[in-house]
């Protein structure tokens, strides 16, 4: 029988998960789809409702419906329910279980990038620029790889209200304090869309980063943004955005279609082919 997933969003045209899952389908001969489905904001409740019906073994929810999947679902895994949102549906009989998978996403591909202690190497203090859904997140994923996180923002407030997620771990200080808060950083991490392709670049210098540190950005659009070039210029590691997106997709193909994928230079090369393209 066929196993059917999706990816549900508003607009949906422009997302590449049918790509890494097809091409994963492919690879290990699965008799299996992955769809793209519009879905408007009024219409995702009725969407998601009818969805334990519908045929599918679930999907992946982006933009604009991870709050709504969050808060529409009938269980949430631990990590969801912290971060607040949902990306990644999994139908289990008569019930719709919400995971989010961005966390382990990110932390996997700074495993693959610098290996897996790199902690231990760079440093345990990570700076997170940006206080948005992915910096939700990365700031749970870090926390649970036993980091401490200093989060800055623009806007003080949304940075204090990410710190409240673990108080004894996470820090909010403010945007003007950031060179100095360089001195003490292992891992920098830009959520922002600053740098992203018609976006200004972020602006800020890294000569305060320990030589040990490591730079990461969730910007692949261009995948070498201006702020991981000053960090290749350094000689620091730079970490670029699109591991994240190939790693969250691997819990949620498992989940569907019960095999666990691996992320390989050749999915990886399909599609930068594919953002070059465009």
């Amino acid at each position: 029988m066929t196993i059917k997933a999706f990816v549900v969003g508003h607009p949906i045209a422009h997302s590449r998960s049918p790509l890494i899952h097809g091409h994963w389908l492919a690879e290990h001969g699965i008799d299996g789809t992955y769809e793209r489905l519009d879905v408007a904001p009024e219409g995702f409740e009725a969407f998601l409702r009818g969805l334990a019906r519908s045929g599918f073994a679930g999907g992946n929810v982006t933009i604009p419906h991870k709050e709504a999947a969050f808060r529409l679902v009938d269980s949430l895994t631990p990590r969801a329910e912290k971060i607040g949102a949902v990306n990644t549906l999994i139908v289990e009989s008569d019930r719709v279980l919400g995971d989010n998978t961005d966390a382990p996403g990110f932390i996997a591909h700074l495993d693959r990038s610098l290996g897996e202690n790199w902690p231990e190497r760079t440093g345990r203090v990570a700076l997170v620029l940006g206080a948005g859904g992915a910096a939700r997140a990365i700031v749970v994923g870090l926390v649970e790889r036993g980091l401490t996180v200093r989060v800055a923002n623009r806007s003080p407030e949304r940075a204090q209200a990410l710190a409240e997620l673990d108080p004894d771990n996470v820090e909010a200080i403010a945007w003007e304090v950031l060179p100095e808060a360089l001195r003490a950083t292992g891992l920098l991490v830009n959520t922002t869309s600053l740098g992203m392709a018609g976006q200004p670049p972020l602006i800020l210098d890294l000569d305060a980063l320990p030589d040990r540190a490591a730079v990461a950005d969730i910007v692949y659009v261009p995948l070498e943004t201006p702020l991981l070039a000053a960090a290749r210029a350094r000689g620091l590691a730079a970490i670029d955005g699109l591991g994240m997106l190939l790693h969250q997709a691997v819990p949620g193909f498992a989940a569907w279609f019960g095999l666990r994928p691996e992320v390989t230079p050749a999915l990886r090369d399909r599609i930068i082919a594919d953002l070059v393209a465009k």
